[in-house]
């Protein structure tokens, strides 16, 4: 909305400590062919390495727990002095349950530090966290 001009419509914002986004929200992605070199050069100047950085980790955290749009995964990458700061969270779909999982690195490591948030909330879940609250 503020990008739109129309922050007077915004009534709360919603801080990440309250309620995490979904993972890569707000991100913008463009795919393109694997040999396709000519359109991967023009999209360069469009990428924002810190966004990129931060959705790596981001999905590298779904990919972990196999999610979708539609399971209650929520996960959020920031950088600060060179630090990825992770934070990641599963619900049961009824919101009951929840497990979460936060973690620091370098950003060399992103998807290594998103991945390995999703293999301590899948150690914490066991084989039926979905099945307690279906």
């Amino acid at each position: 909305l503020n990008r739109l001009g129309m922050a007077d419509h915004i009534t709360a914002a919603v801080e990440p400590d309250v309620m995490l986004p979904a993972v890569a929200q707000g991100a913008i992605g463009i795919e393109t062919r694997e040999d396709d070199e000519r359109t991967r050069n023009l999209l360069v100047p469009l990428n924002h390495e810190t966004t990129a950085v931060c959705v790596t980790a981001e999905r590298a955290f779904l990919k972990r727990l196999e999610g979708s749009c539609r399971t209650p995964i929520a996960g959020l990458a920031q950088l600060a002095a060179d630090v990825l700061t992770f934070r990641g969270l599963l619900l049961t779909p009824d919101g009951r349950d929840h497990l979460d999982v936060a973690m620091t690195g370098a950003i060399r490591d992103a998807a290594a530090i998103g991945d390995d948030a999703g293999r301590r909330i899948l150690a914490d879940a066991g084989p039926h966290f979905f099945a307690k609250h279906a």
